[in-house]
């Protein structure tokens, strides 16, 4: 690929990433109620979900996904009920002082799964890589170095902007001074948690 077109794809991938949606909120809600880095793995697998709807663009099997469309909902349903479970998690979670929390046992892998859920159930993300990469480079003259130089470019693009978010959102945890500000965040961020998980099921 040309530098311009890589330019104009990471461009208009960047500013879809930066619109608030499901993701963004997830995400935001979680590092705001456990820190930045107990939401890296979600964020991780949101990653993967991006790779893997552009993989099945590139490879032509959009049709198949379609033809599918049961499994990818079953993955969908799971990943909003796992969200659901952090939503509710978060609402009961005690009102301590706020402090960087560490992972517990085989969280970051059930993170990086409801992440992965959530993307991968949202067809929209298949829809545009549809729209956008035909404007890029044609689908039928893509090579492997272009492959590798697109997921390169949005897994450093998406896990960015994310951590960006995921970063802002735990350093307003430092403007939380008391157990009742606390219990107040976590209901707030359990609340979001569970708007999303509406939202991933219902689209």
């Amino acid at each position: 690929m040309t530098p311009m077109a890589l330019l104009i794809f990471a461009g208009v991938y960047a500013l879809a990433v930066l619109s608030p949606g499901p993701g963004v909120a997830a995400v935001v809600a979680r590092a705001l109620a456990t820190g930045h880095r107990r939401t890296i793995p979600f964020i991780l697998g949101i990653v993967l979900g991006d790779l893997f709807w552009f993989g099945l663009v590139v490879s032509g099997l959009t049709v198949l996904a379609q033809n599918f469309y049961l499994v990818f909902a079953i993955i969908k349903y799971v990943g909003a009920a796992y969200l659901l479970y952090l939503a509710w998690k978060l609402w009961r979670a005690p009102a301590a002082a706020p402090e960087e929390q560490h992972y517990a046992k085989g969280e970051g892998l059930r993170l990086g799964l409801a992440g992965f859920s959530m993307t991968v159930g949202n067809p929209k993300t298949m829809i545009f890589f549809l729209a956008i990469l035909p404007q890029v480079v044609a689908l039928e003259k893509m090579n492997r170095l272009t492959i590798l130089e697109l997921c390169l470019l949005m897994a450093v693009i998406l896990s960015a902007i994310m951590m960006i978010y995921a970063v802002l959102a735990a350093k307003a945890r430092a403007f939380i001074a008391s157990p009742q500000q606390m219990k107040l965040v976590n209901r707030t961020t359990g609340g979001v948690m569970a708007g999303v998980a509406v939202a991933v099921a219902t689209r």
